[in-house]
C-alpha cells in the first residue's frame, strides 16, 4: 500500500533509500544536500532496518567506504555536492573498472571552485563524460521532482546491480530543498549475508573452506585491453536498453525545447505560453543523461525548424544535442549561471530571438 507524505527532495531520497533495503550510507555534510544524512540519522535507521549510516571524515573516505561495501555485494550509497563530488572522482573510476554497483547522489550547486550554494546544472560534463580518469561511464538519472528523487533511488539500485555499474542521480539544490507530495512503496527487506552470496556470486564474502577465491580489483596489469573492451561492450548494451526520456506536445511541434531536471520544469510552462501565442513548440526531457536519448531526438528532429536547449550552466548538454542532430536542424542554447533560474517568459523570448526571428 502506498504512503503519501509531504517532504523535501533530500528527505524523500533518504526515505526511499531506507525503504529500498539499502545496507549502508556513507557521506559527509555539504550544502545543499546535508539533509540526506541528517534524515537518515534522525530516523534511527540502524534500529529501523539494520542499515548503517556513517559520517566519514571526508568525501574521499566516504566514497572509498562505498567501494569496499559494494565489493561485498551490499546495497550502498553516498551523496554530496560540488567540491565533494569532485573529490570522489578517482574512486568512481576505480569502482567503474571493478564493476561494482552503487548509488551516488549529486545535489549540485554552483561552481567552479567553491562556488555557491545555489542550484546549478554545471556538473553535466563531470557526470556524463566521466570526471575521473580512463574510459568509463556512469549511468546518470536526472530527476525533475521530489517524487522522482525517491523513485530514482529504486531505479538506480536496480540498474546498478543489473549492469554492475555505479549510478548517479544528478539533482540540484532547488529540487533537493523544495517540498512536494511524494508516494512511497512499502519497505523492501534487506538481503541476509547468505542471500547476497547466492544472488551475487561475484561478491567477496571471506574465504571459506572449499570456496573459490574471489578477487575484485581495478588493477589492469596485462589485461587492460580485454577489460576495456568488455566495459565498452557493456556501455553499448546500456545505451541500447536503458534510454529514458519524456516528451511533451512533440507530435505537431515545429520547435523543440530540450532540458533536464529543474530546467525542464520551467520549460513545461514555457511550452504553454508559446502555444498560447501560436508557436508550436514541444519539450523533450532526457531522464537518462547517460545513456543519452540520441535516437529519440533524431526521430523528432525530422519535423523541426529548430531546437533550443535550456540549462542552468554556460552550455553543456547542448553539445550532446548537436552531436545527436548531426547538422539536421539548427540548435541554439539559452541558459543562466547558478544563482539565477530561467523564467518561462525568458525562454519563450529566447526561442523567438534565436530561432524564429532569424
Amino acid at each position: 500500500m502506498k504512503e503519501l507524505r509531504l517532504m523535501k527532495g533530500n528527505e524523500a531520497l533518504a526515505e526511499a533509500a531506507i525503504r529500498s533495503g539499502a545496507d549502508g550510507y556513507f557521506g559527509y555534510p555539504i550544502t545543499p544536500q546535508s539533509e540526506v544524512m541528517e534524515y537518515l540519522m534522525s530516523e534511527k535507521t540502524e534500529e529501523r532496518t539494520g542499515m548503517v549510516v556513517l559520517q566519514a571524515e571526508s568525501e574521499v573516505a566516504a566514497i572509498n567506504m562505498v567501494y569496499g561495501a559494494a565489493g561485498c555485494g551490499k546495497k550502498v550509497l553516498t551523496s554530496s555536492s560540488g567540491p565533494g563530488i569532485s573529490l570522489m572522482q578517482e574512486a568512481l573510476s576505480y569502482i567503474a573498472c571493478a564493476e561494482l554497483p552503487c548509488l551516488i547522489v549529486n545535489v549540485s550547486r554552483g561552481g567552479p571552485g567553491l562556488g555557491s550554494i545555489h542550484p546549478s546544472q554545471a556538473d553535466y560534463f563531470q557526470s556524463v563524460k566521466g570526471g575521473g580518469h580512463g574510459d568509463y561511464k556512469l549511468i546518470v538519472l536526472a530527476p525533475d521532482s521530489v517524487q522522482e528523487m525517491a523513485d530514482f533511488v529504486y531505479l538506480g539500485f536496480d540498474l546498478a546491480f543489473k549492469y554492475r555499474n555505479p549510478v548517479m542521480i544528478l539533482s540540484d539544490g532547488a529540487i533537493g530543498q523544495m517540498m512536494e507530495k511524494v508516494e512511497f512503496d512499502e519497505q523492501v527487506p534487506r538481503f541476509l549475508p547468505e542471500e547476497i552470496s547466492q544472488k551475487y556470486p561475484w561478491a567477496t564474502s571471506g574465504k571459506k573452506p572449499g570456496s573459490k577465491k574471489k578477487i575484485i580489483s581495478s588493477l589492469l596489469r596485462d589485461e587492460d585491453e580485454k577489460i576495456n573492451n568488455h566495459l565498452q561492450a557493456k556501455y553499448k548494451s546500456i545505451q541500447a536498453a536503458e534510454v529514458r526520456c519524456e516528451k511533451y506536445l512533440c507530435d505537431d511541434a515545429e520547435y523543440l525545447f530540450i532540458a533536464f531536471g529543474l530546467s525542464a520544469r520551467v520549460c513545461h510552462k514555457a511550452v504553454q505560453i508559446a502555444r498560447e501565442n501560436g508557436i508550436r513548440v514541444g519539450l523533450l526531457r532526457p531522464i537518462t543523461l547517460f545513456p543519452f536519448p540520441t535516437e529519440e531526438i533524431r526521430k523528432v528532429m525530422k519535423q523541426l525548424k529548430g531546437i533550443l536547449t535550456v540549462e542552468i550552466n554556460a552550455g553543456q548538454m547542448v553539445e550532446d544535442v548537436r552531436l545527436a542532430v548531426e547538422g539536421g536542424t539548427k540548435v541554439e542554447f539559452y541558459g543562466c549561471f547558478s544563482g539565477s533560474i530561467p523564467t518561462p517568459e525568458g525562454i519563450v523570448e529566447a526561442l523567438k530571438q534565436k530561432l524564429i526571428q532569424k
